[in-house]
């Protein structure tokens, strides 16, 4: 039917040299205003605070404490360490991953999918309890260390670096391997046949033609990963120690106990200053744009100025090259073949399935311990009981936190759509002037470290009556829900025809007849996955609702943690075990209309 519409079209009209710009401000002035009033205020006062104190008069006090002792840019350096392991193990972890996603068959890449997304959506607090469950001293790894005679008394595997970092790799790793994805997905997969055809060996096929390609996508994983872990404080709140303390734990204590709104922003401002500093050298080098998954635009404008720094990358991924076809050489020729046109190697498949078990079963320890009828957490689970279920269940305080979470989900979903998919039809289909500057203003909530948007949030709503209710923390979760939805729509729309919207209007269909009989179905699917992402992203959003929920009107993020951090209780295990089924039924469902979708 498309085919035929398109053959019984006119010839499209030439595409104007720039879109009318009335249509471009009404695309764009939702969300410009939408972050110009919950973000760049709030987050500017927050700043601002730390130069002007009650008396109006502007000092540099709060500064001046906080490079008057090292303690603080101790814990800017603890942070950045952390960062960077997290960012380096988590992308390498995340590359056969990616890469094996890409290039499998529909069949098995439709089921690694699931598995990528299924800890990628499980929330953050459930992955984290269930490392304290395995790491514990009478948890899973303690009890497998004695039973195998290699340690005689439980190990302290709890509260250090170790802890911190497996914890930060096992919950930025989801986020790495889905930014790296949506660039592998456009690289032309015949390059590294053709370079195989000409001769070369797979080993340089590989390093010498695919890898250049998805370096974009390494770089914006390792930038997503990096940024993100920068304004993470759940995992060393759980898992680390004294000594792995990070930064944003310090604007917390400011905020939540001394309630020195002066020196949080100084500390936020140090933070802020040194993740801007990290997303200028990375536009730089590689280009925001790659965040969407263009190509490295920046990377095309710099490529002369780094010529010792391109032969000594060359001279490096060679070496790679001939170590690659080294190894190969050692697998039968039979065998060799049978594995590529399987469409990658056992030794591939076999690193993907570790990388996935080391995400997945965590959460998965979670089922067994809900249904113990012991009140610790060990491992084994003693008996079978259902109580911990039943007390969930009977808790008030448990059920009204998940119907504000769902209320709260699907408001911003709504909301988030409303504002981003716009934005997304602008940045797609608009040649407006300085749209890398517009991209960048839409992408401030991820470049903005979370604690921050928080903090400042909680401020501005303090002032405006908005702490405590479902509103402010929908308009606080949509602040942050919006990039993801505006990235997700570009993703559908550089794969929308568009010559069946010039077909609509050539029959004389209206703009708005055209988007809503043409566009929108077709584009249906990506709509129902920016929901979905806005509608996770809040439900699992602890940081925001930390500050702007009130005692009695917590979030179910917000309840979970109370609760971890008051007591640990096989409870936590139930509730874990219902978010988990929970977000693997919202996978599946969306998966299902995605198929559907595509059928139609």
């Amino acid at each position: 039917m498309t085919s035929q519409i398109l053959s019984a079209a006119p010839p499209a009209a030439p595409v104007k040299a720039r879109a009318p710009w009335r249509r471009d401000i009404l695309l764009g002035m939702p969300v410009v205003l939408f972050l110009l009033v919950l973000l760049i205020y709030p987050v500017g006062q927050l700043l601002w605070m730390s130069v002007s104190p009650a008396d109006g008069v502007l000092t540099l006090d709060q500064y001046a404490r906080l490079f008057h002792s090292s303690v603080y840019l101790d814990v800017l350096g603890i942070t950045f360490k952390i960062a960077g392991w997290t960012t380096v193990l988590a992308v390498i972890g995340a590359y056969p991953v990616a890469y094996l996603t890409t290039i499998a068959k529909p069949g098995a890449k439709s089921s690694l999918l699931f598995w990528i997304l299924l800890p990628f959506w499980t929330s953050f607090l459930v992955r984290m309890f269930s490392w304290i469950v395995l790491l514990g001293r009478n948890g899973v790894i303690n009890q497998l260390l004695q039973s195998l005679g290699v340690t005689d008394a439980p190990a302290s595997l709890l509260y250090n670096f170790g802890a911190t970092l497996v914890g930060m790799v096992h919950a930025m790793m989801p986020l790495a391997i889905l930014t790296m994805i949506s660039v592998m997905e456009n690289i032309d997969r015949n390059l590294p046949r053709a370079a195989l055809t000409l001769g070369a060996r797979p080993g340089a096929a590989f390093w010498l033609v695919y890898f250049p390609l998805s370096l974009p996508g390494v770089a914006a994983a390792a930038i997503m990963v990096f940024v993100t872990s920068l304004g993470f404080f759940i995992t060393p709140a759980l898992l680390g120690g004294r000594r792995e303390t990070m930064i944003t734990q310090l604007i917390i204590d400011q905020v939540q106990q001394t309630m020195n709104w002066g020196f949080a922003g100084a500390i936020s401002m140090l933070l802020l200053v040194a993740v801007l500093l990290v997303f200028v050298a990375y536009d730089r080098l590689v280009g925001l744009s790659t965040l969407a998954g263009e190509a490295s635009s920046a990377g095309e404008r710099n490529r002369g100025s780094r010529g010792p720094l391109r032969r000594a990358g060359y001279q490096l991924l060679g070496a790679l090259a001939n170590a690659t076809d080294l190894i190969g050489r050692l697998i039968p020729t039979r065998a060799r073949s049978a594995e590529q046109n399987a469409g990658g190697g056992k030794l591939l498949w076999t690193v993907v399935v570790l990388v996935l078990l080391f995400l997945i079963l965590p959460a998965f320890l979670m089922i067994p311990i809900s249904f113990s009828s012991s009140s610790a957490l060990d491992w084994p689970p003693r008996g079978v009981s259902m109580q911990w279920y039943q007390e969930m269940w009977d808790s008030p305080t448990w059920m009204s936190a998940a119907v504000r979470s769902l209320i709260v989900g699907l408001g911003t979903g709504v909301l988030s759509m409303l504002i981003g998919t716009p934005t997304a039809f602008l940045l797609v289909r608009s040649r407006m002037r300085f749209k890398a500057v517009f991209m960048a203003f839409v992408l401030l909530p991820i470049i903005v470290p979370r604690m921050i948007i928080a903090v400042g949030i909680f401020y501005f709503f303090s002032k405006v009556h908005l702490v405590g209710s479902a509103f402010g923390l929908m308009l606080g979760h949509t602040v942050v829900a919006i990039p993801y939805v505006v990235m997700t729509m570009m993703a559908v729309l550089k794969n929308y025809d568009t010559r069946l919207d010039q077909a609509a209007y050539s029959l004389g269909a209206r703009p708005w007849a055209t988007l809503r009989y043409v566009t929108f179905p077709i584009v249906g699917a990506g709509l129902l996955s920016s929901f979905l992402f806005a509608f996770v992203t809040s439900f699992d959003e602890l940081t925001i609702a930390l500050f702007v929920t009130g005692g009695l009107d917590a979030t179910l993020p917000k309840q979970f943690w109370d609760e971890v951090i008051l007591s640990v209780s096989p409870t936590i295990a139930a509730v874990s075990t219902c978010l988990f089924v929970f977000i693997a039924l919202v996978i599946w469902a969306a998966d299902r209309l995605r198929r559907r979708s595509a059928a139609h």
